[in-house]
């Protein structure tokens, strides 16, 4: 169903550092993820981080069932696609999904995510 939260992304500084920080506090284990970030295992809704981030909010993703449609119509909304799109490869793509980058037609940060 489209809409509902399908995964969040950490942005922090020094992934390292980050990883530490939330395993220790929440216990998730983390794994290499797709791009240069990790996957975080969780009980609940799936995550990432990423390094290189400073001071990054976490951005929570929606499931979509047509990428290209909801991207659209965030711009018809008057909200922005940004250029970053967190794609990967064919093969990573019938991993993970598709992935991208939005803001709200008030500036807020959100993410848009077609399951495989």
């Amino acid at each position: 169903m489209a809409g509902e939260p399908a995964f969040f992304e950490l942005g922090v500084q020094d992934d390292e550092k980050g990883r530490a920080f939330y395993s220790d506090l929440f216990g998730w284990d983390f794994r290499p993820g797709p791009n240069e970030g990790y996957e975080i295992s969780t009980a609940g809704l799936p995550g990432g981080i990423h390094g290189g981030d400073k001071g990054a909010a976490p951005y929570l993703f929606f499931a979509v069932d047509d990428m290209d449609a909801a991207a659209e119509r965030v711009v018809e909304l008057g909200g922005e696609v940004l250029g970053m799109e967190l794609e990967g490869d064919a093969d990573q793509q019938a991993k993970t999904g598709r992935f991208k980058l939005c803001v709200d037609d008030q500036g807020s940060g959100f993410g848009l995510h077609q399951r495989p």
